[in-house]
């Protein structure tokens, strides 16, 4: 019976590379049996393949080499038991995590296909709920770069990068709206998903009616979108009753092509019986 086996002959039996084998060497929780003064050749004996089984079967579970280098130190059933409720915890919290990450590609990918699908121009009447917000009050000119009011909102509302694609949007005041007044933004915000642990000061877009249309271009080609908007309102006896909802839902963010651009305005109104 064979009792030394080399490293290439130890790789090829535990389907492992050659070099995992030198580095777990390197690191010491897997040294040859012996080494050939001469030649530096590296032996096993069969003596080792228990550990590297349990090397293995621990690499599997996603245990770090640490943890498996500290449990070789002090090799116990007490400490191997705590080790996998150990890992058992972290491997559901990464569950966890990743099940968020699946439901937010979820949230982008049902919003990101819908813009794609837009009939641009087109006036809708929308009953939303209320929608949660990190909002900074702020005018903003039109045509002012949003990236600086928006990094103040992330810097005053601790805010990851990662929430911003797709979710930023800006409003027009009430007041400018009734007084056709489009050349600057009264706010600027990002919508809040429970996935985003978002744990600054959560404010609110209104719960109600909107009337919306959505058009090909940005923010710099919204004004005569509003005024169609309002001007719907007038014949339909609708009477603002909020702050605009104003969001580029595909943007340079996603494309470099501007004929792909998809802007969406929303405002809420009331009807006169409703006065």
């Amino acid at each position: 019976m064979k009792n030394l086996f080399t490293i290439g002959e130890m790789a090829e039996l535990f389907g492992i590379n050659i070099r995992t084998l030198r580095y777990y060497d390197g690191i010491g929780i897997l040294r040859p049996e012996t080494t050939d003064p001469e030649t530096g050749y590296r032996y096993y004996s069969t003596r080792q393949f228990e550990r590297l089984n349990t090397i293995k079967y621990l690499r599997a579970l996603g245990v770090s080499l640490k943890k498996i280098s500290l449990f070789f130190e002090n090799r116990d059933v007490d400490i191997m038991l705590g080790l996998l409720k150990e890992q058992r915890e972290e491997t559901q919290a990464k569950i966890s995590e990743l099940i968020q990450i699946e439901q937010k590609l979820e949230y982008r990918l049902k919003a990101l296909e819908d813009a794609m699908d837009t009939q641009c121009g087109q006036i809708r009447i929308l009953h939303l709920e209320q929608r949660p917000i990190a909002y900074l009050r702020k005018d903003i000119k039109l045509g002012e770069d949003l990236e600086f009011p928006l990094r103040e909102l992330e810097r005053a509302n601790t805010l990851e990068p990662a929430m911003f694609l797709g979710k930023v949007g800006v409003s027009l005041s009430s007041v400018n709206l009734k007084a056709r007044r489009f050349e600057s933004f009264s706010g600027i915000f990002v919508l809040l998903e429970k996935e985003d642990h978002y744990q600054g000061e959560e404010k609110h877009l209104q719960a109600g009616d909107y009337i919306s249309v959505r058009f090909s271009g940005t923010h710099q080609e919204a004004s005569q979108h509003y005024i169609l908007l309002l001007e719907y309102m007038d014949r339909m006896g609708y009477s603002c009753c909020g702050d605009s909802v104003e969001i580029t839902l595909i943007d340079a963010g996603f494309t470099n092509d501007t004929s792909r651009y998809v802007t969406e305005i929303q405002i809420p109104f009331s009807r006169k019986s409703e006065n």
